[in-house]
């Protein structure tokens, strides 16, 4: 069955009206998109769908099975969770039952990256004063975003919508989330006076994500701490409010007796963080492994995964300290962005790896930005390292994008489901008369 993904990521089912000669046996998801390669009605329409899409499937056969055999396992729960349980459950309540889980979760992302972009455009060196509705937008931006991903799967247990694809795109969406959350929470204590520290708190919150799903993957269970995503939520949340009361000068100011600035304590309590957390993680991850010989889940070594952050992060060092142009120091949003991006798709496939007990491959065109900055500094910069940076980070947001609308695309083809809303009751697949496979 072919079915393809517009780029407004709704599934809208009808017959391909452009090409007559496909209609027998194929199904597609816009009205103006055919998958043909001999359409010509779609115009610009054809070439973004095929420029959106993979040219190869991301997902095996054998994938996709291991994905229909998939149920989600957790276990523990944080300090708050409990208390905001009832404000989640009384939220989800008055949510229409004609709202896809999905689409609660992409509101709430949208949201959390635009207020950041907000606060970035005002801030570009995260040592600038934003206005004081910049940082209360942002705070405002990061409950919104706490409430609704908190809700999206009680709406998918609500409606009876619970599928592999909803965790995934949860998921998802958290990786992006992250990368933004870290980089505000610079901004807001404008931490770019100290590129060291900036540099360590973003990549130790893209890390410390990360790990948090390597640990899943190794024993299958995501597991949660007293302290966890919801506490620190409310810790930024705190920061941007104090950011938009006190200004540049409350991060500035001096403790007697210790004589560093305020905007250091955050972070580090960061490096207490991560010392915690990946204490914890790395102990799952060596001795909670679940396949055979201590395995992961798919039967892969422990420590493959590390590979893969490993090499984007030693990249990022790399090209920050070996930087002629400060590259780092001068665009420190931009840098975090681009690699930010690198850190999200990773981690995605990370978790569709875990959700398909399946190995990750190494190779991947998510290093192909962070390639370009290496060897442009290996060839003493010959093209300008900000243009660089520009190209990483417009690949690296690309790359991310195709890859998730593929990946998505797929799962809800072969799933028989919509991603951004709820399959109507009356709505039953049909076999085709000369494939054999069920069609919509």
């Amino acid at each position: 069955m072919h079915v393809w993904f517009s780029s407004s990521f709704f599934y809208q089912p009808s017959l391909c009206s452009l090409c007559p000669a496909c209609c027998h046996s194929q199904i597609v998801l816009t009205k103006t998109y055919c998958p043909t390669t001999t359409c010509s009605g779609g115009g610009s329409s054809c070439v973004l769908s095929k420029l959106i899409q993979l040219p190869a499937p991301p997902l095996s056969r054998h994938q996709l099975k291991k994905l229909e055999e998939h149920r989600y396992s957790s276990a523990g729960h944080s300090l708050l969770e409990p208390f905001m349980q009832h404000y989640w459950e009384w939220l989800v309540a008055r949510v229409p039952a004609w709202i896809a889980p999905n689409l609660i979760t992409i509101v709430g992302l949208a949201t959390n990256i635009l207020t950041t972009l907000v606060l970035v455009y005002y801030c570009p060196t995260a040592t600038e004063q934003a206005p004081l509705w910049a940082y209360l937008s942002c705070a405002v931006g990061l409950f919104i975003y706490q409430s609704l991903d908190a809700i999206d799967g009680k709406q998918a247990r609500r409606t009876n919508n619970s599928t592999p694809l909803g965790e995934l795109f949860d998921h998802g969406c958290d990786s992006l989330s992250t990368v933004f959350v870290v980089l505000g929470t610079c901004i807001a204590v404008q931490l770019g006076t100290n590129p060291d520290w900036m540099f360590f708190c973003c990549f130790a919150g893209m890390f410390m994500f990360y790990c948090a799903h390597w640990q899943t993957y190794v024993s299958g269970t995501l597991r949660f701490g007293i302290i966890d995503v919801t506490e620190v939520q409310f810790f930024i949340i705190i920061m941007y409010l104090l950011a938009a009361i006190g200004g540049s000068a409350f991060w500035q100011f001096l403790i007697p007796g210790v004589n560093i600035q305020i905007k250091i304590i955050p972070a580090i309590l960061t490096v207490a963080g991560a010392i915690f957390s990946c204490t914890n993680y790395f102990r799952v991850i060596f001795t909670g492994g679940v396949g055979k010989n201590g395995s992961t889940i798919a039967g892969t070594s422990v420590l493959s995964p590390f590979f893969h952050i490993g090499s984007v992060i030693t990249l990022a060092i790399m090209i920050y300290k070996k930087s002629a142009s400060q590259l780092f120091e001068k665009h420190p949003c931009l840098y975090v962005l681009a690699f930010g991006f690198v850190s999200a798709k990773i981690t995605n496939k990370l978790v569709v790896a875990h959700m398909t007990k399946s190995e990750m491959s190494l190779h991947d065109l998510a290093y192909l930005g962070p390639g370009l900055l290496f060897l442009d500094q290996y060839f003493n910069s010959i093209i300008d390292e900000y243009l660089v940076l520009w190209v990483a980070l417009f690949l690296s947001i690309f790359d991310l994008v195709r890859y998730c609308v593929s990946v998505c695309n797929q799962i809800a083809s072969h799933l028989h489901i919509f991603v951004f809303k709820i399959k109507p009751p009356n709505l039953r697949p049909v076999a085709a008369s000369q494939s054999g496979k069920d069609v919509w």
